[in-house]
């Protein structure tokens, strides 16, 4: 983690602190204060190099594979097996690329298992989709490991991109970008991308992989957590995240975004 990167972290911070108080509206209050621990265990864990990272990923996927799995009401095995293969696999990736390249196929059967072995013929076949869906959306966070320096970069703006989608949609307006979140509109989306194109820009990060993943991969994801939530009637994922619900609502933008960036670099 460079110096650079920690001043532009409080310096945003700080701008992003100042905005809320301003603004008088407690929830973005609460937003702020959620966003400044988060910063803390991001430089934190990018500065611990190279486990941090690793340690970050895992714990992350986990915590989110968790939250995943009481959305979409998969049984305790599934949800254990699927938290599992999500965890391990960051630290897999970090000590045997080659090797998780090769077994990666299995993974479906893995999930697939707690169905089978109950000799579940009425739901077996949705709770491996489920599980498989999962699998798929959360394994992306071991991007934080095998994209190297390009990782911490990558999530300051796709963080950022987040908070100017906010910025633009408000100011811009425009018409809802899907029927999935008539909240989003366009011009939150142009907001998304220049800001997180702009941080890029000022960490000298700036490449046309990371761009593509920001520009396009992040308002994907918040469409794709959108898809699940409305699937299952579920608002947020979780409660604990003070003002954001849980920890996936917070990093779904963030998913598609690392799986762009791994299949670009």
């Amino acid at each position: 983690m460079t110096y650079l990167m920690v001043q532009w972290m409080g310096g945003l911070l700080g701008a992003g602190g100042v905005g809320a108080m301003l603004s008088g509206q407690r929830e973005l209050v609460r937003r702020w204060l959620t966003w400044v621990a988060i910063a803390g265990v991001l430089a934190l864990a990018f500065w611990l190099q190279p486990y941090g990272p690793v340690a970050l990923a895992g714990v992350v996927a986990a915590v989110c594979a968790l939250e995943y799995g009481r959305l979409v009401a998969l049984p305790a095995a599934d949800r254990a097996v699927l938290t599992g293969l999500v965890a391990v696999a960051p630290v897999a990736v970090w000590l045997a690329p080659d090797l998780v390249a090769r077994l990666a196929p299995l993974t479906l059967v893995a999930v697939a298992l707690p169905a089978v072995l109950a000799h579940d013929g009425a739901a077996g076949g949705r709770r491996a989709a489920a599980s498989a869906f999962g699998l798929a959306w959360l394994l992306p966070l071991c991007g934080l490991v095998s994209l190297g320096d390009a990782a911490l970069p990558l999530v300051l703006a796709v963080c950022l991109a987040d908070v100017t989608a906010w910025c633009g949609g408000r100011l811009l307006g425009g018409p809802a970008l899907s029927r999935l979140s008539p909240a989003k509109t366009w011009g939150g989306v142009l907001g998304s991308a220049v800001g997180g194109t702009v941080v890029l820009a000022l960490l000298g990060a700036l490449s046309w992989p990371l761009a593509i993943a920001v520009v396009l991969g992040a308002p994907l994801g918040d469409l794709i957590e959108s898809m699940v939530k409305r699937t299952y009637g579920v608002k947020d994922t979780g409660s604990w995240l003070p003002g954001f619900g849980g920890l996936l609502d917070r990093v779904d933008s963030l998913l598609v975004a690392l799986a762009v960036a791994v299949v670009l670099s």
